[in-house]
């Protein structure tokens, strides 16, 4: 074993003397040396391949960064085009809204207007209608009276009578009872401008007054009126007497 080591130990010493002299001696080991390293030719040619390689492939990657970044500015550029239309449409709705704010507030003080001088004429008609209710009426029972005359065998009278114990009024009153015979069947028949629910039951204490004056029976109860209050339209029907709105409505 000692014989060895000091064999091994000249070789390593002696060696690189005997080499560094011995050319064929070189070519030998560097024959030999191949099939486990490359040389240094080769070995440069090698990283210069992946060298350029990697090169390549940067710029590769570096072409596509530039096209990828050209697209997100082309995106970009088309958003900011969007939102510049969306203001200007969020503009056009906000001038859009305050012309039709300001149009509404027009409409509403037109409105309030007309409201206001709509009260004004239903009071004067009001007014007018309370100071001429009588001579309209009066008017109405002389052409339906002119009317019905034409008829074969119908008789309008219109009488008055005392009512002692205040059957119709509550207190003694002059009763004045619109009647039309129509072979002798006796209806009572009042024309009014308009109707309420207290005109209603006046109406059928006159019904009663004339039929207990009279000992005759009445057949009929009509009032013929183009304004009736909603309230006198139950009591009407609960009394059986028949509403009428116009004339032409009423049968005989």
């Amino acid at each position: 074993m000692q014989n060895t080591k000091e064999i091994r130990d000249v070789i390593i010493r002696e060696l690189p003397k005997v080499i560094e002299d011995d050319k064929e001696l070189q070519q030998l080991i560097i024959r030999l040396s191949r099939q486990y390293f490359a040389d240094k030719e080769h070995t440069e040619d090698k990283f210069d391949r992946i060298l350029g390689e990697l090169k390549a492939d940067r710029e590769r990657q570096d072409k596509k960064w530039e096209e990828q970044n050209k697209k997100w500015e082309e995106q970009n550029k088309k958003w900011e085009e969007q939102n510049k239309k969306w203001e200007e449409q969020n503009k056009k709705w906000e001038d859009h809204n305050k012309k039709w704010e300001a149009n509404q507030k027009v409409i509403n003080e037109m409105l309030a207007d007309i409201k206001a001088l709509s009260r004004k004429h239903d009071s004067t008609i009001v007014a007018i209608g309370a100071r001429w209710d009588l001579h309209t009426e009066q008017a109405f029972r002389n052409a339906l009276k002119s009317i019905l005359e034409e008829f074969p065998g119908v008789e309008v009278y219109n009488i008055t009578e005392f009512d002692e114990t205040g059957q119709v009024f509550g207190r003694p009153e002059q009763v004045e009872i619109d009647l039309i015979v129509k072979n002798g069947v006796v209806i009572i028949a009042e024309i009014k401008s308009s109707v309420s629910k207290a005109e209603i039951y006046v109406l059928e204490r006159k019904a009663r007054f004339y039929e207990e004056l009279h000992n005759r029976q009445i057949s009929r109860i009509m009032i013929i009126s183009p304004m009736v209050e909603k309230k006198a339209w139950p009591v009407a029907q609960k009394l059986g007497i028949e509403v009428y709105n116009s004339a032409d409505e009423a049968q005989i």
